[in-house]
């Protein structure tokens, strides 16, 4: 029988929640249980896919296709697993069904209500992925309060009464401010947030405190005192330098100790050794490269948050910490390639849309032309493309059809079965796809095999019909897809160091012990330019 987590949150969004319930998520693996993680998100999208970054952060991609909020890719990369669709519940997927359902009569006439009917939904697909597992950690979005949050509280509050107390727990992460003007650290806002959660009738059972520095020991009796949580359960999470050092911290801590003992599971030793390693090799590093990545959305980084988790991992690998330059595309546009100098490589991400398409090109161009290492993902790997056919075989104006429906050269285009889609969610080629990677090519010697699973997010392709014209003109398509022979996959110079492009989005694969190959080799060819081989 799995034992279920709930994990909420308090006075203020954007605590590291997500954070949070991945690192639980971990030290429940390393204790040897069968442990996964849900999201739920309480807004009213079926899926993350049409959102703008700039609001949600990245668009996280599944192996199955699905679109999801970026705490799946925390989850990922926290407990080295692949998760489904499934795992990321939101207000649209439970209400379309309930009411697809009723429209079908299988409520028998019932009146439709939130209780029982959209709670059963939400328990039913909690307890649908818990089958296989021994525990189940779920994050439920927002803040406590918030309206749209409270179908999945109490949804969250029935379960632990069917499962039993035994088998259910809470866990509340809220914020412990320090005013400058008083200097210690104030308990009121937590004691306001447990009083609204136990005002629908969930009691936590430990209290994750976020602080700047750690929590003092008279503010721990305090909401031990005023929360009815025992003190060893209320838990200090303060700011540190890096976010894989949470686990350590929480295990240190007793969080998972405490939770273990709490659900009647049997106490386990930790296996965390390889993972402190990993954390203590990072934060001991002395040498660094820059990299720059040029986007549109780089105001918030979140926007490209599993891209600076792979330069992360690929930094442990190389034994090199990578420093971001964030660029805006459209500043490069105003500002020119001196925004890109000295820099020790440079990628142009993915993105959709005309705004900062020519920046991007600019530092496609730069890239090419003086041999900096250079990664593009997905548009990038298509402004590439559009790069290539402009500036070096002279097709001028050529371009992709999406920004451009009308160009001469259409060296993006859409494939056939595109053509008349008129829905934009869920309607791309999405999720993980074969890759064929052709031998003696740099991408074979990065990934060591023949055919590979990469994730995609994508509609716009390389146009077959000019592929001839730039083989010949010394751009090598190493990597076509498994599955149809039409789709250019992967793209390289051979006259340059280090210079590859992707369709797929290889950040979505890589962990912290295994880096995704293209950033690897990324970084490891920035720090070759940069101290020599």
């Amino acid at each position: 029988m799995a034992k279920f987590i709930f994990v909420t949150g308090g006075v203020v969004s954007g605590l590291g929640k997500g954070i949070t319930s991945a690192s639980l998520g971990m030290l429940m693996k390393v204790r040897g249980f069968r442990t996964t993680n849900i999201k739920i998100d309480p807004y009213l999208n079926y899926d993350a896919g049409t959102m703008n970054p700039y609001q949600h952060g990245e668009v996280f991609v599944l192996d199955d296709g699905g679109e999801v909020d970026l705490d799946l890719g925390n989850y990922e990369r926290f407990l080295d697993t692949s998760l489904s669709f499934d795992h990321n519940i939101t207000t649209g997927k439970v209400y379309s069904v309930v009411i697809e359902k009723e429209r079908k009569g299988e409520y028998l006439g019932a009146t439709v209500q939130v209780i029982p009917h959209v709670t059963n939904e939400i328990k039913e697909r909690i307890r649908r992925i818990a089958r296989d597992y021994d525990v189940v950690i779920i994050e439920i979005g927002g803040t406590v309060g918030d309206i749209e949050s409270m179908p999945f509280l109490e949804a969250a509050r029935q379960m632990q009464l069917e499962e039993g107390r035994e088998n259910v727990a809470f866990v509340h992460v809220t914020y412990v401010p320090k005013l400058r003007v008083v200097g210690e650290q104030k308990t009121k806002p937590t004691q306001h947030s447990v009083k609204e959660l136990r005002s629908l009738g969930i009691q936590p059972d430990a209290i994750v405190a976020r602080s700047e520095e750690p929590l003092e020991e008279s503010a721990r009796l305090k909401i031990s005192l005023f929360t009815n949580v025992p003190d060893e359960a209320v838990i200090s999470a303060y700011d540190v330098e890096d976010t894989y050092e949470v686990p350590l911290m929480l295990e240190k801590e007793g969080l998972a100790r405490y939770l273990t003992k709490r659900l009647g599971l049997p106490e386990k030793k930790p296996e965390l050794n390889a993972w402190s390693e990993m954390v203590e090799a990072y934060k001991n590093l002395k040498d660094t490269v820059e990299i720059a990545i040029v986007g549109k959305y780089v105001k918030l980084s979140d926007s490209y948050l599993s891209i600076k988790e792979a330069l992360k991992h690929s930094s442990v690998a190389n034994g090199v910490k990578v420093k971001i330059r964030w660029i805006e595309a459209e500043e490069l546009e105003r500002h020119g390639i001196k925004l890109l100098e000295g820099v020790d490589g440079v990628i142009v991400p993915g993105g959709f849309g005309a705004r900062g398409t020519e920046g991007k090109m600019m530092a496609v161009r730069y890239a090419r032309e003086n041999d900096i290492p250079f990664l593009g993902i997905c548009f990038g790997f298509q402004l590439t493309v559009v790069e290539f056919a402009r500036n070096v075989l002279g097709m001028e104006g050529a371009h992709s059809t999406e920004i451009d429906p009308h160009t001469s050269y259409p060296v993006v285009d859409l494939m056939p079965e595109q053509r008349d889609l008129d829905r934009l969610g869920g309607t791309m080629r999405l999720g993980a796809y074969p890759v064929r990677i052709k031998p003696n090519t740099l991408a074979r010697g990065l990934y060591g095999r023949e055919i590979v699973y990469e994730r995609h997010r994508h509609r716009w392709e390389v146009n077959p019909e000019y592929i001839e014209r730039f083989e010949k003109a010394g751009l090598v398509f190493s990597g076509i897809a498994g599955d149809d022979e039409r789709r250019m996959e992967i793209l390289e110079l051979p006259e340059n160091s280090y210079f590859i492009a992707t369709q797929f989005h290889p950040e979505f694969k890589s962990r912290p012990m295994n880096p995704a190959p293209v950033f690897r080799g990324l970084v490891k060819a920035a720090k070759e330019k940069k101290y020599g081989s």
